[in-house]
């Protein structure tokens, strides 16, 4: 939001990222109910919502609810068989709440006065890592010490590989770093600029074209929400892919 003081016009687009504990006070502990949690648990309830009050029924002739519900349903359920075959089907059901969560809270964010939840790198690497501590568990369980053959590229010459195998071990742990980071920095340019160019709004004459502008970024803005969630997904079922799959010596 703009705001005119004694030194001028004043955009400030990075206060809407501040946590804030909910019930007063500065101090912020682990255990503190913030703005973050709050919208954390709105996204949970629109989900659960969606999903056991849309469908409750069941109709043959759906709703509006059961059909978005169907739709998401069918369309992570296609992705996770067709990227991690037919062994990663039974981890479906945590690759849809981690599509479900994201893409809400994305889209929550949008909304005048919330808090964009996924905008935070805080949030973003508990998930990235939940991602990477599981992949790398359930392959080891899989596939016991077979799993680092992923690391080995048995398709190169023998005298690069152990190059390749360092270079391989390196992009696995920075996994988590580019899985996160991608999303939460995607979320917190768009909500910047979008505040940057409505505090041009106060002024009279520039009022139409900022407004037609920030209509045009928040639309942007919805494709991002969905397309970020659908990247994030994507690639967690790729690694899940590498956990499962059968391409381990």
């Amino acid at each position: 939001m703009a705001e005119g003081d004694a030194t001028g016009f004043v955009i400030k687009p990075m206060d809407q990222f501040i946590v804030k504990p909910l019930f007063g006070g500065d101090h912020i502990a682990w255990y503190t109910v913030t703005n973050v949690t709050l919208w954390m648990a709105i996204a949970v309830v629109t989900i659960a919502a969606l999903f056991m009050l849309g469908t409750r029924r069941r109709a043959i002739v759906p709703s509006r609810s059961q059909s978005v519900a169907e739709l998401i349903y069918g369309f992570v359920h296609n992705m996770v068989e067709e990227v991690t075959g037919h062994e990663g089907v039974k981890y479906f059901p945590y690759v849809l709440t981690l599509f479900l969560f994201i893409l809400f809270s994305n889209l929550l964010g949008l909304l005048p006065g919330s808090f964009t939840t996924t905008s935070h790198v805080a949030v973003t690497v508990v998930l990235a890592m939940m991602v990477f501590v599981g992949v790398t568990v359930l392959g080891f369980v899989k596939h016991g010490i077979g799993f680092l053959g992923m690391f080995w590229v048995t398709s190169a010459p023998l005298i690069i590989r152990p190059i390749l195998a360092v270079i391989e071990i390196i992009s696995y742990f920075v996994r988590p770093v580019s899985h996160s980071i991608r999303l939460a920095g995607n979320l917190m340019a768009g909500h910047a600029v979008i505040k940057v160019i409505a505090g041009f709004a106060t002024l009279v004459v520039a009022s139409p074209i900022v407004i037609g502008a920030v209509t045009a970024i928040y639309a942007l803005e919805v494709l991002v929400a969905c397309v970020q969630a659908y990247v994030f997904t994507i690639l967690t079922c790729v690694y899940l892919r590498d956990a499962v799959g059968d391409g381990h010596h």
